[in-house]
Protein backbone atom coordinates (compact mmCIF):
# COMPACT_ATOMS: atom_id res chain seq x y z
CA UNK A 1 0.00 0.00 0.00
CA UNK A 2 1.22 3.31 -0.97
CA UNK A 3 1.32 6.05 1.34
CA UNK A 4 0.15 9.00 -0.79
CA UNK A 5 -3.36 9.74 -2.19
CA UNK A 6 -5.41 11.82 -4.55
CA UNK A 7 -4.91 14.86 -2.91
CA UNK A 8 -1.03 14.62 -1.50
CA UNK A 9 -0.44 14.32 -5.43
CA UNK A 10 -2.87 16.93 -6.45
CA UNK A 11 -1.18 19.38 -3.79
CA UNK A 12 2.52 18.88 -4.88
CA UNK A 13 1.42 19.56 -8.76
CA UNK A 14 -0.21 22.59 -8.00
CA UNK A 15 2.59 24.10 -5.79
CA UNK A 16 5.35 22.77 -8.18
CA UNK A 17 4.05 23.15 -11.36
CA UNK A 18 2.01 26.25 -10.45
CA UNK A 19 -1.16 24.76 -11.82
CA UNK A 20 -4.25 25.81 -12.82
CA UNK A 21 -6.26 22.64 -12.23
CA UNK A 22 -4.89 19.39 -10.88
CA UNK A 23 -7.46 16.69 -10.46
CA UNK A 24 -6.06 13.37 -9.55
CA UNK A 25 -8.17 10.02 -9.66
CA UNK A 26 -7.24 6.89 -7.02
CA UNK A 27 -8.18 3.93 -9.22
CA UNK A 28 -6.30 1.28 -7.19
CA UNK A 29 -9.12 0.38 -5.07
CA UNK A 30 -7.85 2.93 -2.07
CA UNK A 31 -4.09 1.30 -2.02
CA UNK A 32 -2.39 4.03 -3.91
CA UNK A 33 -0.75 1.83 -6.62
CA UNK A 34 -2.65 3.36 -9.93
CA UNK A 35 -3.37 7.22 -10.01
CA UNK A 36 -4.70 8.93 -12.92
CA UNK A 37 -4.45 13.07 -13.72
CA UNK A 38 -5.65 15.83 -15.07
CA UNK A 39 -2.78 18.63 -15.26
CA UNK A 40 -2.94 22.59 -16.51
CA UNK A 41 -0.28 24.43 -16.29
CA UNK A 42 1.14 27.53 -18.11
CA UNK A 43 4.78 25.71 -17.31
CA UNK A 44 3.76 22.89 -20.37
CA UNK A 45 3.53 26.67 -22.70
CA UNK A 46 5.90 25.56 -25.37
CA UNK A 47 6.43 22.08 -24.31
CA UNK A 48 6.06 18.47 -26.24
CA UNK A 49 3.88 16.28 -24.75
CA UNK A 50 6.74 13.75 -23.67
CA UNK A 51 8.22 17.60 -22.54
CA UNK A 52 5.68 17.75 -20.31
CA UNK A 53 5.05 14.61 -19.29
CA UNK A 54 9.36 14.61 -18.19
CA UNK A 55 8.10 17.49 -16.28
CA UNK A 56 5.47 16.06 -14.40
CA UNK A 57 7.51 12.70 -13.95
CA UNK A 58 9.81 14.82 -12.14
CA UNK A 59 7.86 16.29 -9.87
CA UNK A 60 7.13 13.13 -8.65
CA UNK A 61 9.81 11.33 -8.90
CA UNK A 62 9.67 9.98 -5.19
CA UNK A 63 6.58 9.04 -5.39
CA UNK A 64 6.65 7.58 -8.54
CA UNK A 65 9.06 4.96 -6.89
CA UNK A 66 5.91 3.67 -4.98
CA UNK A 67 3.55 4.35 -7.16
CA UNK A 68 2.89 1.24 -9.57
CA UNK A 69 0.75 3.09 -12.70
CA UNK A 70 0.29 6.58 -13.69
CA UNK A 71 -1.12 8.24 -16.21
CA UNK A 72 -1.49 11.52 -16.74
CA UNK A 73 -2.96 14.37 -19.55
CA UNK A 74 -1.02 17.20 -19.18
CA UNK A 75 -2.71 20.42 -20.97
CA UNK A 76 -1.72 23.92 -21.67
CA UNK A 77 -4.35 27.08 -20.09
CA UNK A 78 -5.41 27.16 -24.11
CA UNK A 79 -5.30 23.66 -24.89
CA UNK A 80 -7.75 23.27 -21.46
CA UNK A 81 -10.39 25.47 -22.74
CA UNK A 82 -10.11 23.84 -26.21
CA UNK A 83 -10.78 20.20 -24.31
CA UNK A 84 -13.42 21.70 -22.37
CA UNK A 85 -15.44 23.14 -25.38
CA UNK A 86 -15.30 20.22 -26.70
CA UNK A 87 -16.82 18.06 -23.66
CA UNK A 88 -20.00 20.14 -23.95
Amino acid sequence: MSKYNSKYLEDKLKTQLDAQHVSVVDESDGCGGKFSAVIVSAAFNGKTLLQKHRLVNTTLAEELKEIHAFSQKSYTPDEWEKVKEQQQ
